[in-house]
Protein backbone atom coordinates (compact mmCIF):
# COMPACT_ATOMS: atom_id res chain seq x y z
CA UNK A 1 0.00 0.00 0.00
CA UNK A 2 1.65 3.20 -0.86
CA UNK A 3 2.34 5.47 1.64
CA UNK A 4 0.48 8.97 0.91
CA UNK A 5 2.89 12.10 -0.01
CA UNK A 6 3.24 14.56 2.54
CA UNK A 7 2.44 18.31 1.09
CA UNK A 8 5.20 20.78 0.38
CA UNK A 9 5.71 22.82 3.28
CA UNK A 10 5.65 26.78 3.14
CA UNK A 11 7.67 29.00 5.19
CA UNK A 12 6.93 32.76 5.55
CA UNK A 13 9.39 35.05 6.60
CA UNK A 14 8.93 39.13 7.74
CA UNK A 15 11.84 40.88 8.17
CA UNK A 16 11.01 43.98 10.26
CA UNK A 17 13.71 46.51 10.31
CA UNK A 18 15.33 46.86 13.69
CA UNK A 19 13.70 50.44 14.21
CA UNK A 20 10.46 48.82 13.74
CA UNK A 21 11.44 46.18 16.27
CA UNK A 22 12.82 48.05 18.71
CA UNK A 23 9.85 50.26 18.93
CA UNK A 24 7.80 46.61 19.33
CA UNK A 25 9.70 46.03 22.17
CA UNK A 26 9.90 48.80 23.93
CA UNK A 27 5.60 48.84 24.20
CA UNK A 28 5.68 45.27 26.04
CA UNK A 29 6.13 45.79 29.78
CA UNK A 30 8.12 44.09 31.91
CA UNK A 31 6.36 40.72 32.67
CA UNK A 32 5.26 40.13 29.37
CA UNK A 33 9.02 40.95 27.73
CA UNK A 34 10.39 37.00 26.59
CA UNK A 35 12.96 35.73 28.21
CA UNK A 36 16.57 36.40 26.67
CA UNK A 37 16.15 38.99 25.06
CA UNK A 38 18.26 41.73 24.60
CA UNK A 39 17.14 45.58 23.60
CA UNK A 40 19.43 47.46 21.92
CA UNK A 41 19.38 50.99 22.30
CA UNK A 42 19.08 53.00 19.38
CA UNK A 43 21.62 56.69 19.32
CA UNK A 44 19.76 59.19 19.23
CA UNK A 45 20.10 62.19 16.72
CA UNK A 46 22.38 64.58 17.58
CA UNK A 47 20.63 67.62 19.41
CA UNK A 48 20.99 70.81 17.00
CA UNK A 49 23.38 73.52 17.49
CA UNK A 50 21.84 76.46 19.46
CA UNK A 51 21.77 79.63 17.42
CA UNK A 52 24.05 82.52 18.60
CA UNK A 53 22.11 85.79 18.60
CA UNK A 54 22.73 89.33 19.23
CA UNK A 55 20.13 91.94 20.22
CA UNK A 56 20.46 95.26 19.78
CA UNK A 57 18.06 98.45 19.76
CA UNK A 58 18.25 101.28 17.83
CA UNK A 59 16.57 104.70 17.73
CA UNK A 60 16.55 107.61 15.03
CA UNK A 61 14.58 110.91 14.91
CA UNK A 62 13.84 113.09 11.32
CA UNK A 63 12.30 115.90 10.95
CA UNK A 64 10.35 117.62 8.19
CA UNK A 65 9.26 121.04 6.67
CA UNK A 66 5.36 121.77 5.74
CA UNK A 67 5.57 121.32 2.20
CA UNK A 68 2.20 123.10 1.53
CA UNK A 69 1.07 127.00 2.38
CA UNK A 70 -2.42 128.08 1.53
CA UNK A 71 -3.05 131.69 1.29
CA UNK A 72 -6.72 133.92 0.89
CA UNK A 73 -6.96 136.89 -0.87
CA UNK A 74 -10.38 138.78 -0.34
CA UNK A 75 -11.80 141.38 -2.34
CA UNK A 76 -15.11 143.42 -1.55
CA UNK A 77 -17.44 145.85 -2.51
CA UNK A 78 -20.02 147.54 -1.62
CA UNK A 79 -22.50 149.50 -3.52
CA UNK A 80 -26.00 151.25 -3.80
CA UNK A 81 -26.01 149.57 -7.44
CA UNK A 82 -25.78 145.78 -7.67
CA UNK A 83 -23.74 146.16 -10.66
CA UNK A 84 -21.37 148.28 -9.79
CA UNK A 85 -20.49 146.11 -7.10
CA UNK A 86 -20.05 143.26 -9.43
CA UNK A 87 -17.99 145.19 -11.48
CA UNK A 88 -15.43 146.53 -8.69
CA UNK A 89 -14.80 143.13 -7.25
CA UNK A 90 -14.44 141.25 -11.06
CA UNK A 91 -12.31 144.19 -11.98
CA UNK A 92 -9.86 143.27 -9.38
CA UNK A 93 -10.94 139.91 -9.52
CA UNK A 94 -9.72 139.41 -12.63
CA UNK A 95 -6.25 141.12 -12.15
CA UNK A 96 -5.68 138.61 -9.35
CA UNK A 97 -6.22 135.62 -11.24
CA UNK A 98 -4.29 136.72 -14.50
CA UNK A 99 -1.17 137.96 -12.00
CA UNK A 100 -1.20 134.15 -10.90
CA UNK A 101 -1.49 132.54 -14.26
CA UNK A 102 2.02 134.79 -15.10
CA UNK A 103 3.25 133.73 -11.93
CA UNK A 104 3.12 129.94 -13.31
CA UNK A 105 0.81 129.02 -10.44
CA UNK A 106 -1.78 125.72 -11.85
CA UNK A 107 -5.15 126.31 -12.12
CA UNK A 108 -6.05 123.61 -9.48
CA UNK A 109 -3.80 125.47 -6.93
CA UNK A 110 -6.23 128.38 -7.38
CA UNK A 111 -9.76 128.20 -6.05
CA UNK A 112 -12.37 131.48 -6.35
CA UNK A 113 -15.44 131.75 -4.44
CA UNK A 114 -17.99 134.49 -5.04
CA UNK A 115 -20.77 135.97 -2.24
CA UNK A 116 -23.28 138.34 -3.27
CA UNK A 117 -26.06 139.84 -0.83
CA UNK A 118 -28.48 142.69 0.27
CA UNK A 119 -27.25 144.59 3.14
CA UNK A 120 -29.95 146.87 4.55
CA UNK A 121 -30.38 149.86 1.40
CA UNK A 122 -27.09 148.39 -0.37
CA UNK A 123 -25.67 145.48 -2.11
CA UNK A 124 -22.71 143.62 -0.83
CA UNK A 125 -20.55 141.56 -3.06
CA UNK A 126 -17.16 139.58 -1.41
CA UNK A 127 -14.83 137.17 -3.35
CA UNK A 128 -11.94 134.80 -1.74
CA UNK A 129 -8.82 133.36 -4.22
CA UNK A 130 -7.57 130.55 -2.11
CA UNK A 131 -4.12 129.80 -3.14
CA UNK A 132 -2.12 126.61 -2.64
CA UNK A 133 1.59 127.29 -2.97
CA UNK A 134 4.61 124.90 -2.93
CA UNK A 135 7.18 126.70 -3.06
CA UNK A 136 7.32 129.20 -0.48
CA UNK A 137 9.89 132.12 -2.17
CA UNK A 138 7.41 132.36 -4.61
CA UNK A 139 4.56 132.70 -2.60
CA UNK A 140 6.04 135.49 -0.87
CA UNK A 141 6.88 137.20 -4.13
CA UNK A 142 3.33 137.27 -5.16
CA UNK A 143 1.73 138.60 -2.02
CA UNK A 144 4.16 141.41 -1.87
CA UNK A 145 3.29 142.25 -5.53
CA UNK A 146 -0.33 141.50 -4.41
CA UNK A 147 -0.35 144.32 -1.44
CA UNK A 148 1.59 146.64 -3.41
CA UNK A 149 -0.77 147.14 -6.89
CA UNK A 150 -4.01 146.75 -4.96
CA UNK A 151 -5.69 148.96 -2.33
CA UNK A 152 -7.03 148.72 1.05
CA UNK A 153 -10.01 146.51 -0.10
CA UNK A 154 -7.96 143.80 -1.15
CA UNK A 155 -7.49 141.66 2.26
CA UNK A 156 -3.96 139.11 2.24
CA UNK A 157 -4.38 136.40 4.98
CA UNK A 158 -1.73 135.11 6.82
CA UNK A 159 -0.25 131.49 5.02
CA UNK A 160 -1.24 128.46 6.52
CA UNK A 161 1.93 126.04 6.36
CA UNK A 162 0.66 122.08 6.50
CA UNK A 163 1.96 118.58 5.16
CA UNK A 164 0.08 116.72 2.66
CA UNK A 165 -0.68 112.88 4.34
CA UNK A 166 1.88 111.37 1.77
CA UNK A 167 5.05 113.92 3.39
CA UNK A 168 4.20 112.43 6.96
CA UNK A 169 4.15 109.09 5.90
CA UNK A 170 7.68 109.35 3.97
CA UNK A 171 8.75 111.14 7.18
CA UNK A 172 7.44 107.58 9.48
CA UNK A 173 9.26 105.71 6.93
CA UNK A 174 12.48 107.59 7.09
CA UNK A 175 12.54 107.50 10.86
CA UNK A 176 12.23 103.56 10.63
CA UNK A 177 14.87 103.17 8.19
CA UNK A 178 16.89 105.52 9.90
CA UNK A 179 16.57 103.62 13.05
CA UNK A 180 16.98 99.76 11.70
CA UNK A 181 20.29 101.18 10.17
CA UNK A 182 21.76 102.41 13.68
CA UNK A 183 20.68 98.76 15.38
CA UNK A 184 22.60 97.37 12.06
CA UNK A 185 25.37 99.76 12.47
CA UNK A 186 25.68 98.85 15.96
CA UNK A 187 25.48 95.10 15.71
CA UNK A 188 27.81 95.00 13.40
CA UNK A 189 30.52 97.28 15.53
CA UNK A 190 29.66 94.87 18.85
CA UNK A 191 30.53 91.61 16.34
CA UNK A 192 33.62 92.82 14.97
CA UNK A 193 35.06 94.00 18.42
CA UNK A 194 34.16 90.37 20.04
CA UNK A 195 35.65 88.80 16.65
CA UNK A 196 32.70 87.57 14.88
CA UNK A 197 30.63 88.08 12.06
CA UNK A 198 27.37 89.10 11.33
CA UNK A 199 24.57 87.34 9.82
CA UNK A 200 21.28 87.87 8.70
CA UNK A 201 18.18 89.66 10.82
CA UNK A 202 16.11 87.05 12.74
CA UNK A 203 13.83 89.61 13.81
CA UNK A 204 12.90 93.72 13.56
CA UNK A 205 10.23 95.05 15.86
CA UNK A 206 9.47 98.82 16.08
CA UNK A 207 8.54 99.17 19.53
CA UNK A 208 7.92 103.00 20.01
CA UNK A 209 7.07 105.64 17.37
CA UNK A 210 6.51 109.40 18.20
CA UNK A 211 5.64 112.22 15.85
CA UNK A 212 5.43 116.08 17.34
CA UNK A 213 5.27 119.70 15.90
CA UNK A 214 8.16 121.77 16.37
CA UNK A 215 7.51 125.06 18.87
CA UNK A 216 9.15 128.18 18.71
CA UNK A 217 10.59 130.27 21.68
CA UNK A 218 8.22 131.19 24.15
CA UNK A 219 8.35 134.99 24.50
CA UNK A 220 5.62 137.97 24.01
CA UNK A 221 6.20 138.29 20.67
CA UNK A 222 5.41 134.69 19.59
CA UNK A 223 2.49 134.50 21.37
CA UNK A 224 0.41 135.98 18.52
CA UNK A 225 0.14 134.01 14.84
CA UNK A 226 0.07 137.62 13.03
CA UNK A 227 3.19 138.60 14.53
CA UNK A 228 5.40 135.40 13.55
CA UNK A 229 8.09 135.78 10.60
CA UNK A 230 8.06 133.55 8.12
CA UNK A 231 10.09 131.29 8.88
CA UNK A 232 8.83 130.85 12.31
CA UNK A 233 6.02 129.95 11.16
CA UNK A 234 7.56 127.13 8.61
CA UNK A 235 9.51 126.26 12.45
CA UNK A 236 6.42 125.54 14.19
CA UNK A 237 4.99 123.86 11.31
CA UNK A 238 7.73 121.20 11.33
CA UNK A 239 7.12 117.86 11.97
CA UNK A 240 9.62 115.61 14.26
CA UNK A 241 9.18 112.12 14.09
CA UNK A 242 11.65 109.61 16.11
CA UNK A 243 11.38 106.03 15.95
CA UNK A 244 13.09 102.84 17.82
CA UNK A 245 13.59 99.54 16.79
CA UNK A 246 14.80 95.71 18.41
CA UNK A 247 16.62 93.83 16.79
CA UNK A 248 17.92 89.99 16.40
CA UNK A 249 20.74 89.49 14.30
CA UNK A 250 22.51 85.51 13.78
CA UNK A 251 26.27 85.43 14.78
CA UNK A 252 28.38 83.59 12.66
CA UNK A 253 32.03 82.57 13.77
CA UNK A 254 34.32 84.34 12.02
CA UNK A 255 35.33 82.81 8.84
CA UNK A 256 38.62 81.11 8.29
CA UNK A 257 41.07 82.59 5.33
CA UNK A 258 41.76 79.31 3.06
CA UNK A 259 45.50 78.46 2.80
CA UNK A 260 47.20 79.62 -0.28
CA UNK A 261 48.97 76.41 -1.55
Amino acid sequence: MSQPQASPSRVFVELVPWADRARENSLVSGADALPGVRRRHLPSAPAQTATREVHVSGTAEVSASPDRAQVAVRVSSTKEAAAEAKKSVCRRLDYITQSLQQQGLQAENVTVTKDFRRVENAYHMEAEVCIIFTEFGKMQNICNFLVEKLDSSVIISEPQFYHTPGSVESLRRRACLAAVENAWRKAQEVCTLVGQTLGKPLLIKEEEVKEWEGQIEDHPSSRLSSSLTVQQKIKSATIHAASKVFITFEVKGKEKKKKQL
